[in-house]
């Protein structure tokens, strides 16, 4: 949340960029973890909530904010454009139900001084799960591009979630700090997130001409459970690490899931053939 205290000056040469729409209760924290940061582009498409409000707020208090109104374009084609507006050498995407830690904080000025040949950053992301809270420091998800020298990089348009960064040059893994996720959401309603991002990834997938993988069906979920619960760590976190890594399997089997039926509906599509069934069925039984 906004404070009445001043905004910290910006000492690193670098420009987070978020994009929004009608994130009131989780974009105040996310600003807040940027103290420090030279240039921050928000971009909104069309927040009906108190959110353009809040970001005004920081905006009046001195904070290095710069708002722009975008239609979507895309979770890709919204984050190119957010990029496109940085100004600094270097830019970090965040999300606004994320925060940096302490531990990325004080990485921070040494990613940024990385020789030529670096760049990018590849930084873990914690969650936060219900009934236990962050994850800790060891125990986090896989890690992804998330800072990126200003020109050596692009985000690949044709995703249509779970969008990257595609980097010209080496990245590198950031071994210490982590962004935090703060997006608390009941199985209800985290099982309608993955069924539409499952739901996005096959229709991006057959788009690309990806055919029915039906041993990635079957395997691929209960690697994908493993990977996070075994691998990632989220053992440790009692029930609700076993309950994340469960729902990450769903989001795994429904991709593939989606891909095999909707290349079925084209190949047979369904009809209801009642009458001729039963005709068949009459005629082996009436010789």
């Amino acid at each position: 949340m906004a404070t009445e205290e001043s905004a910290p000056q910006g000492v690193l040469p670098l420009s987070a960029f978020i994009i929004c729409q009608n994130e009131e209760a989780y974009l105040g924290n996310c600003i807040e973890s940027l103290r420090g940061f030279r240039d921050i582009v928000i971009v909104d498409s069309g927040s009906t909530d108190g959110t353009l409000p809040l970001v005004q707020s920081y905006i009046d208090k001195g904070w290095p904010i710069r708002l722009f109104h975008e239609k979507w374009r895309g979770y890709a084609g919204q984050k190119q454009f957010a990029l496109e507006q940085c100004t600094e050498n270097w830019c970090f995407n965040i999300d606004s139900d994320e925060r940096v830690d302490e531990a990325l904080h004080a990485a921070l000025p040494g990613l940024l001084s990385a020789g030529a040949s670096t760049v990018g950053w590849r930084i873990a992301r914690r969650p936060f799960l219900i009934g236990y809270g962050y994850t800790p420091q060891h125990v986090h998800e896989r890690r992804n591009l998330r800072l990126i020298r200003k020109g050596k990089g692009r985000y690949d348009l044709a995703q249509k979630v779970h969008e990257g960064i595609r980097p010209d040059g080496r990245v590198d893994n950031a071994m210490k700090g982590s962004l935090l996720h703060f997006r608390p959401l009941v199985i209800d309603e985290q099982i309608l997130k993955e069924n539409k991002y499952s739901s996005l990834k096959a229709d991006q997938k057959v788009g690309e001409g990806v055919r029915p993988r039906r041993l990635k069906m079957i395997f691929n979920p209960p690697l994908y459970f493993i990977r996070l619960y075994f691998r990632n760590g989220l053992w440790r976190c009692g029930f609700p690490g076993f309950i994340e890594a469960m729902t990450g399997a769903v989001y795994s089997f429904l991709t593939e899931a989606k891909i095999f039926q909707r290349h079925a509906m084209r190949a047979k599509p369904p009809v209801d053939d009642m009458d001729g069934r039963d005709a068949l069925q009459s005629g082996l039984d009436h010789p």
